[in-house]
């Protein structure tokens, strides 16, 4: 059966639980890049040679409960099979400054206090095609409205032909029109979905 709810960091499970699916996903990343101070070869060569660097990262994050380790996930007879980044816009602040998305009009005013953003998305390549994405993009709007934000924004990609799991980091397009979010900027590679939450 599977379940959602918001990433708790209190919870042993849910900690080791997400570890374990960056390594199941051979994920490297660790959920840190939007808080990686260097450019994108720095960030490369952490990934390749000090990926254990990233995990240690994130489990200091949860520790502090900080908006960097904030989120949902989903689990499956609880093993946690599902996670996606749910933050205040201010907590990934290095993804409104990307060059596909800095300077649109659509996010103009970025970081803003109210504005939620989904970060990341990934689920365990034993449980994709099965509608987790879809899951977790429901429990991360709950979740986004619990805490009082007025708007959740998404980014996922957008591409001619079949996209691959792995190029669903951000989340599948179809799991955010489900969920109810508007294309705001519609432009592909990189269109801009925004659901309203007042």
């Amino acid at each position: 059966m599977l379940t959602t709810s918001p990433f708790c960091p209190e919870d042993p499970a849910h900690v080791d639980g997400l570890a374990a699916l960056f390594a199941a996903s051979d994920c490297r990343c660790y959920c840190r890049y939007w808080h990686f101070p260097g450019d994108k070869n720095a960030w490369l060569e952490r990934c390749y040679v000090d990926a254990g660097r990233n995990e240690a990262e994130l489990r200091e994050a949860a520790a502090r409960g900080s908006d960097e380790a904030a989120g949902v996930v989903a689990l499956h007879d609880g093993k946690l099979v599902g996670w996606a980044k749910v933050a205040p816009s201010a907590a990934v602040k290095k993804f409104y400054e990307q060059r596909y998305y800095r300077g649109l009009p659509v996010l103009q005013g970025r970081p803003s206090p109210g504005v939620h953003a989904v970060g990341c998305l990934l689920v365990h390549p034993e449980h994709r095609g099965q509608r987790v994405a879809h899951a977790l993009v429901r429990e991360a709007v709950a979740l986004a409205r619990r805490q009082g934000a007025t708007a959740l924004e998404a980014f996922p990609r957008r591409t001619e032909g079949r996209v691959s799991d792995e190029e669903h980091w951000m989340g599948p397009e179809g799991a955010f029109l489900e969920a109810g979010f508007q294309a705001v900027e519609p432009s592909p590679p990189y269109p801009v979905y925004r659901i309203d939450l007042r």
